[in-house]
């Protein structure tokens, strides 16, 4: 039975100037830069400089902790008064390829504090070096390992951004197929559902999207996985079945190359009976939600807020 699919196109008044400012920045010191010839060292140095920019003051109230996870290597977010039952399990974008681990430390925290929730960060190995299907097999780790701490399927929220989106949604279709408790929800920030590449969007809204291009990403999905699996539901996540998972919270920009990942996978999700949410931002670039400083991402946490109080028993 069809799932109703909640769809809001979001355009807040406050931080335009803002928004507007931040993807020229992009457009000239991170979009001029993605061609297809891509140096693994140099774009890592460009993450690492990103990382950098995070704020220097992480908040006092929540305790930062290295935890190893049947063999994953991850962090503890713990704010001091959580309730230390609920997870919320992120797995960080970063092409695949590399992690900015400052950067999504303070971005996840600003969402355990409202939630009263811990947070456990991956920090899955990264291709080339260690390609598909390591990333996926180490969340599956980590997610079998809190199930063996004790931790209820109920109270765990899956979240993950652009590859970690195209991670946490494999993540939740192998679950099903292997019929293991599934969590709550997930929250899913313009996820990489996609190798094929063959949304609208991808075309599009190439020369809208602040960030990307069709030769960056053409180029980037090959250190993930040979062209001969793009796909392979396991790859490319939109290919796969929805029936049977949990609710799905969407948000991504308009003018994203990646628009139609989060779209068309709303749609099958809902058409196979799951509670979808799909929020698309105007003109609001990949991942905005890391950029403390809009309030566009502030409007946006809220909105994961109360998407999770709604799909678990944890308002309160």
């Amino acid at each position: 039975m069809k799932a109703q699919l909640h769809t809001r196109e979001i355009d807040p008044a406050e931080g335009r100037w803002k928004s507007r400012l931040l993807n020229l920045l992009l457009r000239l010191l991170v979009k001029s830069g993605h061609g297809r010839r891509i140096d693994i060292r140099k774009l890592r140095k460009q993450f690492e400089r990103l990382d950098g920019q995070a704020p220097k003051t992480f908040p006092t109230d929540v305790h930062r902790s290295d935890v190893n996870c049947n063999g994953v290597a991850a962090q503890w977010l713990t704010p001091a008064h959580c309730r230390p039952e609920r997870v919320l399990l992120y797995i960080h974008g970063g092409a695949f390829v590399a992690y900015t681990p400052e950067v999504y430390a303070a971005m996840v925290a600003s969402w355990c504090r409202p939630l009263k929730t811990r947070a456990l960060m991956l920090d899955y190995r990264l291709a080339p070096e260690h390609p598909f299907p390591t990333a996926l097999h180490e969340a599956l780790d980590a997610y079998r390992w809190l199930l063996g701490q004790g931790f209820k399927a109920s109270d765990i929220v899956v979240a993950g951004d652009s590859a970690g989106g195209n991670l946490a949604l494999a993540l939740l279709q192998r679950l099903r197929d292997e019929d293991a408790p599934l969590p709550s929800c997930a929250v899913l920030l313009s996820p990489f559902l996609d190798f094929t590449l063959s949304g609208a969007s991808a075309l599009d809204n190439a020369r809208h999207d602040p960030i990307f291009t069709p030769a960056f990403a053409i180029g980037i999905r090959g250190f993930y996985a040979p062209a001969e699996s793009h796909g392979q539901p396991a790859v490319s996540p939109l290919f796969g079945r929805f029936d049977g998972l949990p609710p799905l919270l969407f948000q991504v920009g308009s003018t994203e190359m990646l628009l139609d990942d989060s779209v068309r996978a709303a749609a099958k999700a809902s058409a196979a009976g799951v509670p979808v949410h799909l929020e698309i931002w105007k003109r609001l670039p990949h991942v905005f939600q890391m950029i403390a400083a809009l309030p566009q991402a502030q409007a946006a946490q809220r909105n994961i807020t109360r998407f999770v109080n709604q799909y678990t028993a944890w308002d309160g």
